[in-house]
């Protein structure tokens, strides 16, 4: 135990590490997955970079090669560490969301993917219709919701205290 009584304080990490931290894992997860997806549908990693970059420049992201894929990469992070820096703040305000993490992680993860695809997306110069196909919206759920929010929320836990369980 600690001088100030407190036996988790070394194990705690500050809430710019918590976003940091969490927006690393999670950026890094989730676009690994997508790339992986892709792949297996024949698409190549430069081809999909800019299909995230497209929410930027529209349809001239795809004549940019790796520049423009280089970006899309660039903006996939800063997304990813935006909605860390927001789960982070929430659970500041509310610390019950961090006394679970996996149940706020996984519910975070489900309003993210919900968000990207009926906000981000459409108000984005993305030029492609959002799809909701079963197995391709599905699988991209599941990556938002393991791969996404459950490490945004774990760093999370490891910055703020939970209230103490009754």
């Amino acid at each position: 135990m600690l001088a100030n009584g407190d036996p988790d304080a070394m194990k705690r990490i500050s809430r710019l590490q918590a976003v940091l931290v969490g927006g690393s894992i999670a950026g890094a997860l989730d676009i690994l997955f997508a790339l992986t997806h892709a792949a297996s549908n024949g698409m190549a990693p430069q081809q999909l970079l800019q299909v995230v970059a497209s929410g930027l420049l529209g349809q001239d992201a795809y004549v940019g090669g790796w520049a423009t894929a280089a970006l899309g990469l660039l903006a996939h992070f800063v997304l990813s560490f935006l909605w860390a820096t927001l789960f982070v703040a929430a659970a500041s305000r509310v610390p019950r969301l961090v006394a679970k993490p996996a149940v706020s992680g996984a519910i975070f993860g489900v309003l993210v993917f919900l968000a990207m695809r009926l906000a981000v997306l459409p108000i984005s110069a993305f030029p492609h219709p959002v799809s909701f196909k079963p197995l391709s919206a599905g699988l991209d759920l599941l990556s938002h919701v393991f791969f996404f929010g459950l490490p945004i929320a774990l760093a999370a836990a490891r910055a703020i205290r939970p209230p103490p369980r009754p």
